[in-house]
């Protein structure tokens, strides 16, 4: 049975599991007014315990704001709510500059844009990734290359760059996946040394630290996704952060039609713009956005303690002993062979019977149809040639990242909000799983 999903209807699945369990009042919404599915359609709903997102009257104030303010772009004259957010992420995030956008995958076309990244450019990206991370590579007709996963981390595995290196290599563009952070020093010392630009793509990862320091500027600029999964939401939405200010000029530049002529025009741009009602409902969102944060860290750390001491289950590791993940996903190693040899179809099967949702995560996207196609894409043979882009395939080899995609399991995020009788309860069920292996195996 196929079980891979990708990130979105996972985690969209994820919340719906949630109401398996028991009906409740979500974070931030009280049980008076939390209501029914009945009742007025001016009270607020009753979650499902896991259902995501969460929302109460601040986001409803926020957005009926926006619409009786009449000013829904933030080009119109006195639009201050994108401003506000640009200014409260990035003071978060300890950023000197901060572009808006309208989604995280137009959060990177909109970097690499800046960065004039086009045809004949190489681009260095992880295959343990969404989708959009490549795709924003293949919009400008340069080319994704591929460098192998750290099993350990599940991040990009920063010893292997530099042998994927060329001199057509004009941007590093790691990672941080399930909200936990690649090497970035590694990483960024390289770029230092080769004199090729880093953007980290946090499109995962708002709040997740390197040794204390928020990610998305340890290079020239950093790209987040406030898409509907993830743990700061508008449904979509995105932004760049940088500590460079002609970067940020560039950026905003080229998210504007036409360009605002703050920068040089490389006669390329877009628009990416967010919205006014998108900053308002992230404005209201990020009311609760640490107190969220700082229980899915204690709960993460509590799984973690209880899953290390089943065989079998190998929780993914940080890659530094102080770093801090956003935990977007909770991902671990599943090992059959200490079940039995229970594949892990069956290992989600039977944790779905029992109310937790679970995932197998990413396939193989270096080697799935949709990358491979560039292969054969007329404009790619036409700028690289036939026998380049053969070589190309070649290239993409990820031995370690294959058998990651063969072992990995993902818990969403907002598994992570759940009581801590639920994260006892979800350890405990594996436990019971592996104890049942042979007997599931024979039925």
């Amino acid at each position: 049975m196929k079980t891979s999903l990708n990130r979105r209807s996972f985690l969209e699945r994820a919340a719906l599991t949630g109401a398996a369990l028991s009906w409740g009042t979500s974070p931030g919404v009280s049980a008076e007014k939390a209501g029914t599915a009945s009742t007025a359609a001016s009270s607020r709903p009753a979650f499902p315990p896991g259902a995501w997102p969460i929302w109460d009257e601040t986001e409803e104030r926020a957005l009926m704001d926006v619409l009786h303010s009449g000013k829904w772009g933030r080009t119109a004259s006195g639009a201050a709510k994108v401003r506000e957010f640009e200014s409260a992420f990035g003071s978060r995030m300890k950023a000197t500059h901060c572009v808006a956008t309208s989604s995280g995958t137009t959060a990177l076309l909109t970097a690499l844009g800046a960065l004039n990244i086009g045809p004949g450019d190489e681009v260095i990206i992880p295959p343990y990734t969404f989708v959009a991370t490549f795709n924003a590579v293949t919009a400008s007709y340069a080319l994704p290359i591929f460098v192998d996963t750290d099993a350990n981390t599940f991040q990009i595995d920063a010893k292997k760059i530099e042998a994927a290196l060329t001199p057509a290599t004009r941007l590093l563009l790691p990672v941080h996946i399930g909200g936990s952070t690649c090497d970035v020093d590694a990483i960024a010392a390289l770029g230092k040394t080769r004199n090729i630009p880093l953007i980290e793509d946090g499109c995962q990862a708002p709040l997740a630290e390197w040794k204390g320091r928020p990610i998305g500027t340890f290079g020239i600029g950093g790209c987040f996704s406030f898409q509907a999964s993830k743990n700061l939401t508008a449904g979509e939405g995105g932004a760049i952060l940088t500590n460079d200010a002609a970067f940020a000029d560039l950026c905003y530049d080229f998210h504007t039609p036409g360009g605002a002529k703050k920068s040089p025009s490389s006669g390329r741009g877009a628009n990416y713009r967010m919205t006014e009602f998108q900053a308002g409902v992230l404005l209201a969102q990020f009311t609760r956005f640490e107190a969220q944060a700082k229980l899915r860290d204690e709960n993460a750390a509590y799984l973690s303690s209880l899953l290390e001491t089943i065989p079998g289950i190998t929780p993914a590791r940080l890659a530094h002993g102080n770093n801090r993940s956003g935990w977007h996903l909770y991902m671990f190693r599943y090992d059959k062979t200490k079940f039995a040899g229970l594949d892990r179809a069956r290992f989600l099967q039977a944790l779905s019977k029992e109310g937790i949702s679970a995932s197998s995560g990413y396939a193989r996207l270096n080697t799935s149809a949709h990358v491979q196609a560039i292969a054969q894409n007329r404009h790619y043979v036409r700028l690289y040639g036939e026998k380049a882009m053969k070589t190309w395939l070649d290239r993409n080899q990820c031995p370690v990242n294959d058998s990651l995609t063969e072992e990995a399991v993902w818990f969403g995020q907002n598994r992570l909000l759940l009581p801590k009788s639920e994260i006892e309860r979800c350890a405990s069920v594996i436990r019971d799983l592996q104890k049942r292996a042979g007997e599931l195996v024979r039925t």
